[in-house]
């Protein structure tokens, strides 16, 4: 009970005090704040084109890509 009025007291000021100021960056009022340039990148760049295509031989494509024996 000796800890609840002090306790209550100290929330109910702390609703009167002001927000903090939090200075992260520049201040975004300011008319005379630098801007970064702004560059443009288009959605689909860095995409590959997944187009259908003619398929390639079955056998030439196995061989690409199967182990290589000992003595060829």
């Amino acid at each position: 009970m000796k800890i609840a009025i002090p306790t209550a007291l100290a929330v109910a000021l702390s609703a009167c005090a002001p927000p903090p100021k939090l200075a992260v960056g520049p201040d975004p009022s300011n008319p005379d704040t630098p801007v970064p340039r702004l560059h443009y990148t288009p959605v689909t760049s860095g995409t590959l084109d997944f187009r259908p295509v003619e398929p390639r031989p079955w056998v030439e494509r196995n061989d690409r890509v199967a182990p290589k024996r000992e003595g060829q």
